[in-house]
């Protein structure tokens, strides 16, 4: 048994008592629909042809245990149904909520290389069929097998010659629905593989809708997506045929099987081998000895749908996050925010170039720096070791001289606050997105958050105050509100440590200034690193750091560094 399998079968474990009795339960059914021909048989053969005294109560007494039959197959039936169907969802749950508690793990590395559509696919669409392979999987090959079973038993037993002519078309069967179960298995993983890339390319079209409007290029958005679209199509055109031919071939195989007993069954009565009861019987039967071999048939296309759903969300679990607690590490639940690279590299994979290299650099507590640099020199990259948001690949980065690697990873981050230039605010209510700093925090604490973050005003003047509904991204509020907000949060966070990452460059003059007093504000009495492009933003900062592709270049204060006239001039000059 493959570790993958082993896997699968470990989600029944928790509902380990409702699969035995839905097993029960399927095991009556097709236990029944055994029962019900032979209730017919014994009315045709014992009690017709037999010529029995008082044949009516015979019949009578067969129809009320076929009735009696026939309710606990509908009881039973029920269950496999509901409560059957009821595990299969429960257990896609289960592995829903793990691929999502997974995602959460992941780093900045692995969300760099993904497409949002295909996470999004494999958390949605790949484990619907799962649902359905965890419910009717295991039940299902309990009733094809009982009943295939059951059915060559009971011919076997009628006429050994018959059930024996029939019993050999079932091995070229066999092979037929093998060979084109590996196909259609192909087929569907393409299938999954081709949706994805089209939710991957509408998230990426709707997301920047207003990109696309802006440069009227509705007509270039709707080329992209249905390229997606047609490769879609024909995946699916492909699996329609190999489907067709998998179905159309199992229903052939029924229908010869169907023709055969006709055929050699009358042959049989014309030799006075089988009567016309028992050739009735085994028309009767072969509907149970047809039926499975279209179930596991069935079964078979199930599980190839379910599998690849399986394997797609495996692929993403067996991915290990790089970025873990390691054993030892502990909390630190109150820093003071002295921060140490201590010839600190990095690389975002191990086939590119370096970003960072020997950059060695104290930030005591309490002090406030400015990072500048041209782009792509590793400015944000750099910040972004902090939390560990990246893990460096040569050096160590220390806070309170401890390395950040040896400090829990929510203890280390719920101690950092990161003001971006590109701000994200969660649908919802100005209430909930502020909350979102700190998720115990008092309305009272709130409101004075947003009072420190110059942001009480305006959201005094929305529709509903702070119960308004900012839309999706914030999209109803300006870029100076939205960023007032997400300070706002980070007041409410409290960190020792805080990071500015071009947090006012998108915004206009007036909307900047009423930020930047917001930011003074939030900085003080703060570890901080002001990451900047417009370095008239930075001037008053104590120390100003200029990194480049060789590491830290120049550092001093704004006066300092112009008397210099050296790279941090030069990029004033700029």
């Amino acid at each position: 048994m493959s570790p993958r399998f082993q896997r699968l079968v470990s989600y029944y474990r928790p509902y380990r008592g409702l699969l035995l009795a839905d097993l029960a339960c399927a095991s009556a059914v097709a236990g029944i629909t055994l029962l019900l021909p032979l209730c017919i048989r014994y009315i045709t053969v014992n009690v017709l042809e037999g010529g029995v005294a008082d044949p009516q109560a015979h019949i009578l007494g067969a129809g009320v245990v076929m009735l009696a039959l026939i309710a606990a197959h509908t009881a039973c039936n029920y269950f496999v149904d509901y409560r059957g169907h009821a595990m299969g969802a429960l257990m896609e749950t289960d592995m829903r909520r793990e691929l999502f508690d997974h995602y959460q793990k992941l780093s900045f590395r692995f969300y760099d290389g993904q497409a949002t559509g295909q996470l999004m696919s494999r958390i949605t669409h790949d484990l619907l069929s799962l649902t359905e392979l965890f419910h009717h999987g295991p039940e299902d090959v309990v009733i094809n097998t009982v009943k295939l079973i059951g059915a060559t038993v009971i011919l076997l037993g009628i006429n050994p010659r018959l059930a024996l002519a029939l019993l050999a078309f079932l091995p070229g069967i066999a092979v037929f629905v093998l060979r084109y179960s590996k196909r259609v298995h192909a087929a569907l993983r393409e299938n999954r593989e081709r949706i994805g890339d089209v939710n991957a390319q509408v998230e990426d079209s709707l997301a920047g809708i207003r990109v696309v409007q802006s440069f009227a290029n509705e007509a270039e958005e709707r080329e992209k997506f249905g390229r997606a679209n047609r490769r879609f199509l024909e995946s699916r055109t492909h699996t329609y045929r190999t489907e067709a031919v998998f179905s159309q071939g199992t229903g052939a195989s029924a229908q010869l099987l169907t023709a055969a007993v006709a055929v050699f069954g009358g042959l049989a009565i014309t030799g006075g081998s089988l009567g016309l009861a028992d050739l009735i019987t085994f028309l009767l039967y072969i509907g149970n000895l047809i039926q499975p071999l279209l179930g596991f048939a069935h079964t078979t296309q199930q599980y190839q749908e379910g599998i690849t759903g399986f394997e797609r969300f495996m692929e993403i679990m067996e991915i290990a996050p790089d970025i873990e607690d390691r054993p030892e590490a502990r909390d630190l639940p109150a820093l003071r925010g002295d921060i140490t690279f201590d010839r600190v590299g990095f690389r975002y994979h191990d086939r590119h170039d370096a970003v960072l290299r020997d950059v060695s650099l104290r930030i005591g507590a309490g002090d406030h720096v400015a990072l500048v640099g041209s782009s792509g020199v590793g400015k944000t990259t750099l910040c972004s070791l902090i939390p560990r948001f990246y893990e460096a690949s040569e050096g160590r980065v220390l806070v309170d001289g401890v390395d950040v690697r040896d400090i829990t990873l929510r203890s280390l981050r719920r101690q950092v606050g990161i003001v971006q230039q590109d701000v994200y605010l969660f649908a919802g209510t100005v209430w909930e997105n502020i909350r979102y700093g700190r998720p115990g925090a008092t309305d009272e604490e709130i409101i004075a958050a947003a009072q420190r973050a110059n942001a009480h005003a305006f959201i005094m003047g929305l529709p509903q105050g702070y119960h308004t509904d900012i839309g999706q991204r914030g999209v109803r509020l300006s870029g100076g509100q939205r960023q007032r907000l997400s300070i706002a949060r980070v007041f409410l966070k409290d960190p020792p440590i805080l990071i500015l990452d071009e947090a006012t460059s998108a915004l206009d003059y007036e909307s900047e200034q009423a930020v930047q007093e917001s930011l003074e504000e939030l900085a003080r009495g703060r570890t901080t690193i002001v990451i900047a492009h417009r370095l008239s933003t930075i001037r008053r900062a104590q120390r100003i750091l200029v990194l480049t592709d060789c590491g830290i270049e120049e550092q001093g204060t704004h006066d300092d560094l112009m008397a210099r006239e050296g790279a941090y001039a030069h990029l004033y000059a700029l």
